[in-house]
């Protein structure tokens, strides 16, 4: 599980995050929802130990992510792009990874294959689409066959087969007891891919429950969104 707390992030006289509490729990995707500088990035970097809190607690299970002993066999995740360098390829990239984990060479073509990359491993990063390089983060992040998935807008550059086919992942690693935990603007997309919805607006949460739960009366996620972020009713 993961347990986000009365997070507080400021930067100088700037408030950030202001008491972000909410919980990502295993056998559920979790969206976290909000409108550009919400603080969803903000959050998922304290969570994965990129960024500090003022105060406040991000926990995966009972730890903060700096103290997991193996972090890639516990949490996958993909904030900016794939993180690879353009001159490599994309299997020597995956190659680095895996062997600075300890993690078996023979996983590099598993999850290449998984992620849909077969036939572009041996093509240099610096020529890969945007669709391509997301993949290509989501291959790294599964690696270590992790208990959780953190993703921050993860369908960015993806085509509509691309987007239904992480759809379908992320709703499989879900239903076999893992926790999946991503952020997005794109609401349709997100109703057809969660369970259950975090919003969040000038870096408070603003609901929190099932899909069904914080869309409440309204006809979508949408109208709830807006009902929830401009307080129109």
């Amino acid at each position: 599980m993961i347990t986000i707390d009365d997070l507080v992030k400021r930067r100088g006289s700037r408030t950030i995050l202001s008491g972000i509490s909410f919980q990502a729990r295993p056998g559920r995707v979790t969206g976290l929802l909000g409108p550009n500088g919400a603080g969803k990035s903000s959050t998922l970097r304290v969570l994965l130990g990129l960024d500090r809190a003022t105060s406040g607690t991000a926990l995966i299970g009972s730890v903060p992510f700096v103290k997991l002993r193996n972090p890639l066999a516990t949490v996958g995740a993909v904030l900016d792009g794939s993180g690879a360098h353009r001159a490599r390829t994309g299997r020597a990239h995956l190659r680095w990874v895996a062997r600075s984990a300890g993690l078996p060479r023979a996983r590099v073509d598993e999850v290449l294959e998984i992620v849909g990359l077969t036939n572009a491993a041996s093509k240099r990063v610096g020529g890969y689409s945007l669709g391509m390089g997301r993949r290509l983060g989501l291959a790294a992040a599964l690696l270590g066959d992790p208990e959780i998935l953190v993703l921050d807008e993860p369908v960015n550059g993806l085509d509509p087969d691309g987007i239904r086919w992480i759809r379908t992942l992320l709703r499989e690693r879900a239903a076999s007891g893992r926790t999946v935990l991503l952020s997005s603007h794109l609401m349709e997309e997100l109703a057809a891919t969660v369970d259950d919805v975090v919003v969040v607006n000038e870096g408070t949460v603003v609901a929190d429950g099932t899909l069904d739960e914080v869309t409440g009366s309204h006809r979508t996620l949408e109208d709830a969104f807006f009902a929830l972020t401009t307080g129109a009713p």
